[in-house]
């Protein structure tokens, strides 16, 4: 199926997508505040640059969009492939993936604890909330 924009008109689109302060990334900081944890937002020093950073109790969150970051749950429909250009995006989404792998591991061989909460599972806050919650008071 071709793409029913042209080129200049994907291409604005496209720059339109943020990679920081997204609709769930604030929806989850909002969370976590209203929880009374503090963090540090996008730590450019760390690998992967994470979303929120609790440096005293050495623990980091990431929201990851269901497409960009191709969450692997069944459950998940966010995380469909498109119908165009497939050849391009299989590989950029898949570059994706292996950078995150990347990230984690550096991140886990620096001490951090690293959380990945999932754009689809902000439909439920209360289970988001427990989940972080768990995460954050386990002992380093």
């Amino acid at each position: 199926m071709a793409d029913t924009l042209s080129p200049a008109e994907r291409s604005e689109r496209m720059s339109r997508i943020r990679g920081k302060n997204t609709k769930p990334e604030m929806k989850l900081r909002r969370l976590v505040h209203g929880m009374g944890y503090r963090y540090r937002l996008h730590v450019h020093g760390l690998p992967g640059t994470p979303d929120l950073v609790f440096p005293a109790r050495h623990a980091i969150i990431f929201m990851h969009g269901c497409f960009w970051h191709q969450h692997s749950s069944p459950e998940c429909r966010l995380a469909r492939m498109p119908k165009s250009r497939i050849n391009f995006w299989r590989s950029k989404l898949k570059a994706n993936v292996e950078r995150d792998a990347r990230n984690l591991a550096s991140l886990e061989a620096m001490g951090w604890r690293v959380l990945i909460v999932w754009e689809c599972e902000m439909k439920s806050p209360d289970v988001v909330g427990q989940k972080v919650r768990d995460f954050l008071e386990q002992q380093p």
